[in-house]
């Protein structure tokens, strides 16, 4: 078997460029022959095309990816089968997808989004994102790395550190759980909420929004904003750090954030909906908060982007599901729980790394994807 993979490569932190970059290191180790190239490089994925001669191009993105993924290659007669993540609503390329012998989705949610919006089920197989667990481990509170980490954030041993990382904060659930910790004061212990998101003119605006509801809450003293670029090496620490890693996002396909939690031994609050009811088990791993609110619309506008002329309006029959919001006193009855009760952090945690290397190991998944080409495509 002779495989391309398609991706931000080189990988970048992001999330869909660690999910690329970890089936092809999977794929390495199995000794399956494979190269990685970057999805926009045409020039390059040309040249892997003429004298690789892969059997299968699997590209990583999302649905308005399409061009990239899957319509390149087929132009050069090359088997392509893209891997995808959801983004609210699949508004094109449903023919091009259809026409598929195999599509990879990264969690049940995203199969069921691509099938609400017309894509065909039967060639819809779940492949879930890998897991570097051997980088991502329990570490020890004393370990002088851990240790750096939380002086260099303000955060003393004796606080208790709840962490959240995404490309903003808002969208991985941080205004529900900066709701909760303020319904909490003075019934818990001392605190500090550290969000990690990422220096990008796209999230600034929703940061400053952030920051302001710190302040109106009363808790901007307790809620520290880390912006700096950071490698992917320095994450495990990052979580490492922490004692629970709250992150009832408001869209998402996976959750690979929670899943490295997990892998760190760490317990998870999370939400009740989308890709979290395939890697979380609430109660066991995670504590999983309801779903209070979801966000719909009757309409969108796409651009060239999307595969459509500029300002292209789209309207549903139906209002469409794009956006959830996690229960804020789920959140802070979740957070009253493990703020004080250290033994039940160390019993969901080490449950969560369990279940982690057993299903998410990034060998186990790239075993998976080759089990699912062999199976579907016939190629060995």
């Amino acid at each position: 078997m002779k495989v391309l993979v398609l991706y931000d490569y080189p990988p970048a932190p992001g999330g869909l460029a660690t999910q690329g970059d970890l089936l092809y290191k999977g794929l390495l180790e199995l000794d399956v022959d494979v190269h990685a190239a970057h999805l926009e490089s045409s020039q390059e994925k040309e040249w892997y095309y003429r004298w690789f001669k892969p059997d299968v191009v699997v590209g990583v993105g999302y649905w308005g990816h399409t061009p990239q993924l899957v319509l390149h290659p087929q132009h050069h007669g090359i088997q392509a089968v893209p891997w995808l993540v959801a983004d609210g609503y699949i508004a094109n390329y449903q023919d091009t997808l259809n026409a598929l012998p195999l599509i990879l989705v990264t969690s049940n949610w995203v199969k069921e989004m691509y099938m609400r919006d017309g894509i065909h089920g039967d060639k819809i197989h779940v492949l879930p994102v890998g897991c570097d667990t051997d980088a991502f481990i329990p570490f020890s509170k004393v370990d002088q790395k851990i240790l750096a980490i939380r002086e260099a954030l303000g955060v003393s041993p004796e606080q208790l550190m709840i962490l959240t990382i995404g490309g903003d904060a808002a969208s991985k659930g941080a205004q529900e759980v900066m709701q909760a910790l303020a319904s909490l004061d003075g019934n818990i212990t001392d605190w500090k909420y550290v969000c990690k998101v990422w220096p990008q003119p796209r999230t600034s605006t929703q940061n400053s929004e952030d920051r302001r509801m710190a302040e109106a809450l009363g808790i901007e003293k307790n809620v520290i904003y880390t912006t700096n670029t950071i490698s992917r090496n320095f994450i495990p620490y990052l979580i490492g750090a922490c004692d629970i890693y709250a992150a009832p996002s408001r869209l998402e396909g996976f959750g690979m954030p929670q899943v490295e939690a997990g892998a760190c031994g760490k317990p998870v609050i999370g939400i009740k909906a989308m890709g979290m009811l395939d890697t979380l088990v609430d109660g066991e791993t995670a504590f999983l908060a309801g779903v209070a609110q979801k966000i719909v619309v009757n309409q969108v506008i796409l651009g060239p982007e999307s595969g459509y002329e500029e300002n292209h309006k789209i309207n549903f029959e139906e209002p469409r599901t794009v956006d959830y919001r996690a229960s804020v006193p789920d959140i802070a009855k979740f957070l009253n729980v493990l703020m004080h009760d250290a033994p039940l952090r160390d019993k969901m945690g080490m449950a969560g790394r369990k279940r982690v290397v057993a299903q998410f190991d990034y060998r186990i998944v790239a075993k998976k994807f080759v089990q699912i080409i062999n199976d579907v495509l016939g190629i060995q």
